[in-house]
């Protein structure tokens, strides 16, 4: 028995052919470390040159057209986790799962996962099954596989005959990949926020570097916490805010280009716990971040500036200000006055926040 590769619908793809497959063959030559440079759904000069470079390394005709015998080796290398428009059953198709076999994974993942309320075994694996199928490897991890082959069928293994095990493979990756893109705490090492003024724009970067000199040249003690914020984070920890304080339902979050989180767990119990656990992770409070503000921009500086005695301390004109207390940057106007000087400006609602605009 082999896969049933026409599940798939893999369209032809050569030099000008544009669209989801295209995107999908370069993440996957992107994936095996192929210099094919941005993904852009474009198949131009570089995508055929390094599909010729893949053929070539893999034995196959080397004429930079992505067809049935490049299809054929790309799918055993991992392909199929990049198939455009996949979904769970047409990932089961392609591994020869029937109704019944199809039936039989839904109460075994239901088995396995305790999942609450078990999956209905309609043989129809849909949005629900896929949730369930996340949930599940969530819940036993490394634990999957072996739990998962031990609960189905004899059946089902007799049905996929030698082809079995692979199929049992490729189902725990693309399960493993489906947990993945869960939100949960998880998420916080992703799109990393920068602490560094180095990641600031110009000429905004030079002004807050040049107002730090003159704090550090008079003896003050700052320390920065969050200079740029990618806007991606900023979404994140905007919906998991909403969605730990119930002001949005999980169904509701929109997406994101370029993050493929999904919201909506299993059950909505499990979704708000995800959102409650990406708050915690981002240390932050009840109040949403703004999804685009100077620090999405790379225009603000969240700063702690303290200092002792008296702060003698030469604003942009060289003029030397002395200041004494409050003896900290959060609630000294005189202090802010200097940084406005060198054009950087503090929120005085926000105790640690300096900006291009004071915004």
């Amino acid at each position: 028995m082999a896969f049933k590769v026409s599940a798939l619908n893999l369209p032809l793809i050569r030099k000008g052919s544009t669209g989801l497959a295209v995107i999908a063959w370069q993440r996957f030559l992107q994936e095996q470390n192929y210099p094919i440079g941005g993904v852009d759904g474009g198949f131009g000069s570089t995508t055929e040159k390094v599909t010729i470079s893949y053929q070539q390394k893999n034995g196959l005709v080397a004429d930079g057209i992505v067809g049935g015998g490049t299809y054929g080796k790309a799918l055993s290398q991992g392909f199929v986790y990049w198939v455009a428009g996949l979904t769970s059953a047409k990932l089961l198709e392609y591994l020869n799962f029937g109704a019944t076999e199809v039936r039989n994974l839904q109460q075994s993942l239901s088995a396995i996962g305790n999942l609450t309320p078990p999956l209905g075994a309609d043989g129809a694996f849909g949005t629900i099954s896929t949730r369930g199928l996340a949930e599940t490897y969530k819940v036993l991890d490394v634990s999957f596989r072996p739990k998962l082959d031990q609960q189905l069928a004899a059946s089902t293994k007799q049905k996929l005959g030698s082809d079995y095990q692979t199929a049992l493979t490729i189902l725990t990756e693309y399960a493993r990949r489906q947990r993945s893109r869960l939100s949960g705490a998880q998420w916080v090492r992703y799109f990393p926020a920068s602490s560094s003024l180095d990641d600031l724009a110009s000429p905004f970067r030079q002004r807050a570097q040049a107002f730090q000199k003159a704090l550090l040249d008079a003896g003050a003690r700052v320390t920065i916490t969050n200079t740029y914020r990618p806007p991606e984070r900023a979404y994140m920890m905007h919906y998991a805010v909403l969605l730990n304080n119930r002001d949005l339902s999980p169904a509701r979050v929109p997406a994101m280009l370029g993050i493929d989180i999904e919201w909506v767990h299993y059950s909505d119990p499990i979704s708000y716990q995800a959102a409650r656990d990406m708050v915690r992770a981002f240390d932050i409070g009840s109040n949403p971040a703004a999804l685009r503000s100077r620090h999405t921009q790379a225009l603000a500086v969240d700063w702690g500036i303290e200092w002792n005695g008296t702060l003698n301390i030469r604003n942009g004109n060289g003029t030397l200000v002395s200041i004494g207390a409050p003896r900290n940057g959060d609630q000294n106007p005189r202090l802010w006055d200097v940084g406005a000087s060198y054009g950087v400006y503090k929120l005085e609602y926000d105790p640690p926040h300096w900006s291009v605009d004071g915004y």
